[in-house]
């Protein structure tokens, strides 16, 4: 189990500085983490500082509070690939799906997936926000509008990952959609197991510890 190839290494704060995302990028390359999570502002600075690696960058959009019109996400999403990133986190219109108008939260994702063709969309649901049945519902709309991965929450909504969550979410899809875990995973008890569940990456910030702490048994990290 190579934590490190699961590993999102995010920073979204709105106070990021250049200086932290230059860091953030080397020290994706030094642990040689799957991707940086950025937001759209830093994505072209990103790509620089990452030449020659094989991180990749994900992008947020419609983050972090998903209320934008579809036609802006779209815009930031095709913004974000042309400047270099090769995967999209995007936050759902979580007022929508709580108001049950699926069809528009449903064409929303499926509009972002067209717009990016053949790179990656992560769907962020806030689950903290959504009941089970609402997970369950939001997870059948990701899945039938082409995304690629399901995500559970932005790390700014009050609440994170959740082992229940995240079971429900691969429940309600089939094995062929991924699912990413985000928000409060900072111990490596718990990174493991997300990861022994099925997970296929893991938003954190403290990628840095995980690894460190990792290195006490190099034969799990």
């Amino acid at each position: 189990m190579k934590i490190n190839n699961y590993i999102d290494h995010t920073l979204l704060k709105p106070t990021v500085t250049k200086e932290e995302i230059s860091k953030l990028c080397a020290e994706a390359i030094q642990y040689q983490f799957f991707a940086v999570c950025v937001n759209g502002s830093y994505v072209k600075f990103a790509k620089e500082q990452l030449k020659g690696s094989d991180v990749k960058i994900a992008a947020v959009i419609g983050f972090p509070l998903g209320a934008m019109s579809t036609v802006s996400k779209v815009f930031e999403a095709k913004d974000c690939i042309a400047n270099g990133a090769d995967e999209i986190d995007m936050v759902i219109n979580i007022g929508y799906l709580k108001g049950k108008q699926y069809e528009y939260v449903g064409n929303e994702i499926s509009e972002i997936k067209k717009a990016i063709g053949t790179k990656v969309l992560k769907v962020i649901f806030e689950n903290a926000s959504l009941t089970k049945e609402e997970i369950k519902t939001v997870s059948k709309l990701s899945e039938k509008a082409g995304a690629d991965f399901i995500k559970t929450s932005t790390g700014f909504g009050g609440g994170g990952a959740t082992i229940e969550d995240v079971k429900l979410m691969q429940e309600s899809v089939g094995a062929e959609m991924k699912i990413k875990a985000a928000g409060g995973i900072r111990d490596i008890e718990t990174a493991r197991q997300y990861i022994k569940m099925g997970v296929e990456r893991l938003g954190t910030s403290s990628g840095v510890s995980l690894m460190e702490k990792g290195t006490a048994n190099k034969n799990s990290y």
